[in-house]
């Protein structure tokens, strides 16, 4: 056998590099009789050595380039132009230039002993371009250690699929192989996951294989066979995944998922708005997808973490193929967000018309995760969910800030300008302190005064129609479908908005008591050993008025007492309430406190020897077991009688 013949492709498009050989191309392109790789140069039009790939069957086009490695340029030529690979690992000069050859073993990975803690996940979402003000994997780099420190356990880096344009959210990608050149380099982004490892923090990918952008996109020259001609996203056209020539395309995407976890060791995918990858045929796509990250785990000896976003909210995403299922791990849970948002602001228009906020609204979405599972939901004037009733706490993510819902909001504000300090305090408390997976937006942790809108630098004739799309979008909330409204949204092509959406470190010190918050959270979440179980068969709530709740956490270390009030001074008498009992005959003591000075609240009264609980308005506390030594410090502190 010949080295030829000796040599194994690990994908099954691409270019890949062969050694002595040089690198091996294939290409997927039915509709073309020949299809060449043509070498290039950086800022020319001119190009070098051309090779001829040879046809196999089935449509695939495949063979040796001699000579020609890694970091040189090339483009495919096909029967009707010269185009970018479609399985591009990088695009240098962006979608519409030439592609670059990587070889991703020249990389030097030191990370082989780190495995995730699923038990203590801990999520935070992170845009690149926004994150830091140079907007690179190296600049994010450097922030990897404070977000350690903080508590993060794992990064969901926002979609990195090259884009056209200076800056965008990367959601209109178009080369799903390469990441973006806006970053940095694709050893860059190795480097990056690498630090984190490092960190002991995990990294998963948001990526899109709902549908592709337009500014870029050169999928239809290789094979109009690519996008479907039966289904449409609302986005445009949707990956072909059960019509002609399909098989093809589910390679294509099956692989794309492989390749993020075997080259780049990512910790898992986030896929996003998997109501749209439409697939009629079974397995569903996106069954395979998740076999194919799982495969690409095994290859490096570790599981991964397979989240989706789901509007319709199907439980089928995470149960097994036993149970008819996909296979994710878990599924975000927009519920909860809408819940509390409602129950922050009191607002209740457009897609939150269906939630009031209420302590069982709460309750049972952090006990049971999706609120809507069949009932019908006034909104969409039909059922929504699916029942989810079997399914575990930990396998629905909650969060009161992601990038869609601050960017739906007009103008792109976060939630801490929504409400007041006290009570966004209070709510933060009661989702890091509960069984489900918590996530974190970026600043988040220290109410970040930067907004977060949507911004592309796409080509200038699509900006006006994405204004108007995106004016459109959130004109369904009655209060942002003003003239008002209208002349405080940003333009979304204008540098202006990218740069304003851009991270401000300092403000961890200039606002310290909301970081200290959050980092006191995470610590109790991780450390307590009654909140650590994350079992939501341990927890228990009940409704104690109508803006407070409660949550005993059952624990054979002892009991664990959180009540959340979010209306005004509760003073727990009576009590008909069981969960409030004292876990034992010396009663409660106070742990925590979301209204303790440290964060810029106003105190907790001390606790009375009545056994009734006060909880401040606008607060949430927790209890555990009071101990003998602390009634005993209790009756050394109480005062003597003022008796003659």
């Amino acid at each position: 056998m010949n080295q030829k013949e000796a040599f194994r492709r690990r994908f099954a498009v691409g270019a890949e590099p062969a050694g002595e050989l040089g690198t091996h191309f294939r290409v997927w392109a039915p509709a073309s009789k020949t299809v060449s790789v043509v070498e290039r140069f950086s800022g020319s039009q001119e190009h070098g050595r051309i090779q001829r790939l040879e046809a196999e069957p089935d449509g695939y086009h495949s063979g040796f380039f001699e000579g020609l490695s890694a970091p040189s340029l090339y483009s495919i030529a096909l029967d009707g132009g010269v185009y970018p690979d479609p399985a591009s690992r990088f695009q240098p000069e962006g979608p519409h230039g030439p592609s670059q050859l990587v070889d991703p073993n020249r990389f030097r990975w030191g990370d082989a002993g780190f495995r995730e803690n699923p038990d203590a996940r801990v999520i935070y979402e992170l845009q690149l371009g926004t994150f830091t003000r140079e907007g690179t994997y190296r600049a994010a780099s450097e922030q990897l250690a404070e977000l350690a420190d903080l508590g993060i356990t794992m990064i969901e880096l926002m979609a990195l699929a090259a884009f056209s344009g200076r800056y965008g959210w990367s959601y209109d990608g178009v080369d799903l192989w390469a990441p973006s050149e806006r970053y940095g380099t694709p050893d860059d982004l190795r480097h990056f996951v690498m630090t984190a490892h490092a960190h002991g923090i995990a990294v998963i990918l948001d990526v899109v294989y709902n549908h592709l952008g337009s500014d870029g996109n050169y999928l239809k020259p290789f094979s109009d066979d690519y996008f479907s001609r039966k289904h449409v996203s609302e986005w445009g056209e949707t990956f072909n995944f059960d019509g002609p020539n399909n098989p093809a395309v589910r390679q294509f995407v099956r692989e794309n998922a492989r390749y993020w976890i075997e080259e780049f060791h990512f910790d898992g995918l986030r896929v996003d708005a998997t109501q749209s990858v439409f697939d009629d045929t079974e397995p569903h796509i996106l069954s395979e997808i998740a076999t194919a990250a799982r495969a690409g785990g095994a290859s490096l000896d570790k599981t991964v973490f397979i989240v989706a976003e789901n509007e319709p909210q199907d439980p089928r995403l995470v149960r097994d193929a036993a149970q008819a299922g996909y296979g994710f791990d878990a599924v975000w849970n927009d519920d909860f967000h809408h819940s509390a948002r409602v129950a922050l602001t009191g607002r209740h228009e457009a897609y939150l018309t269906d939630y009031r906020g209420s302590p069982q609204e709460l309750i049972s979405a952090l006990k049971f995760g999706y609120l809507y599972q069949g009932q019908r939901y006034q909104w969409q004037k039909k059922a929504r969910g699916r029942s989810a009733l079997d399914l575990d706490a930990r396998q629905f993510v909650v969060y009161l800030q992601n990038h869609d819902q601050i960017a739906n909001q007009v103008p792109g504000e976060r939630i801490d300008r929504w409400t007041s300090a006290a009570e966004l305090r209070a709510m933060t408390a009661l989702m890091l302190l509960s069984p489900p997976t918590p996530m974190l937006f970026q600043g988040q942790e220290f109410a970040a005064s930067s907004p977060f809108m949507f911004f592309t630098d796409q080509d200038p004739s699509l900006l006006d129609t994405i204004d108007r799309e995106r004016r459109q979008f959130v004109g369904q909330f009655p209060s942002m479908a003003t003239a008002q409204a209208r002349a405080v949204q940003a333009r979304v092509g204008e540098r202006a908005t990218f740069e304003r959406c851009k991270l401000d470190f300092s403000e961890r010190e200039r606002h310290a008591p909301i970081y200290a918050l959050h980092k006191d959270l995470l610590r109790l979440r991780r450390e307590d050993p009654a909140l650590r179980q994350r079992r939501s068969d341990r927890m228990h709530g009940a409704v104690l008025g109508e803006r407070a709740l409660c949550l005993r956490f059952v624990c054979p270390e002892g009991d664990r007492l959180l009540i959340a009030n979010f209306g005004a001074d509760l003073p727990l008498a009576p009590a008909p309430e069981p969960l409030l009992a004292p876990p034992n005959e010396r009663g409660w003591s106070l742990i925590w406190c979301s209204e303790d000075y440290v964060y810029g609240g106003h105190g907790v009264p001390a606790a009375t020897d009545d056994g009734v609980l006060f909880v401040p308005a606008r607060c949430t506390v927790l209890f555990g077991p009071r101990t003998d030594s602390e009634r005993r410090e209790d009756r050394l502190e109480t005062p003597p009688s003022q008796g003659v």
